[in-house]
């Protein structure tokens, strides 16, 4: 199996919180950020979503804290979908430390909405490989 795709982060000091580490909420912005760079590197825009007309949706995130990141530190946050044949996938990310620590894992449940009918599509894995010019970066 090949490595899942990866973006380099590296950490702001207005992310972090009183403590100095990064506000749990960062967490979900850096997840986010790796999957719509996934998307780009893939050769999907929003502008092609809404051409479809679908969008994607996020639908459940777990989180699991494991070492705390500070101002300066760099990331590699990494980005896997998982494909169930049903409406969702699952994508799993880790955020891990330039040293290979695990800073933490993140799992979340998505979808692609038919932005007319306001319904999930079914098979989303099929607009991401009519959409992708490299499906391969989804695992498809």
């Amino acid at each position: 199996m090949s490595e899942p795709f990866s973006v380099r982060i590296t950490v702001r000091g207005y992310e972090t919180d009183v403590q100095g580490h990064v506000n749990q909420s960062v967490y979900i912005n850096y997840a986010e950020h790796a999957r719509w760079s996934l998307l780009q590197a893939a050769g999907i825009s929003q502008a092609g979503l809404m051409g479809k007309g679908v969008g994607p949706v996020a639908l459940e995130t777990t989180i699991r804290y494991k070492r705390e990141l500070l101002a300066g530190d760099e990331v590699d946050v990494t980005c896997a979908f998982e494909w169930s044949g049903g409406k969702t996938f699952r994508i799993r990310q880790i955020v891990r430390k330039a040293d290979g620590t695990v800073a933490a894992e993140l799992t979340a449940v998505g979808g692609l909405l038919d932005l007319k009918e306001r319904r999930m599509v079914a098979n989303p894995q099929d607009y991401f490989k009519e959409l992708a010019t490299d499906p391969g970066l989804f695992g498809l």
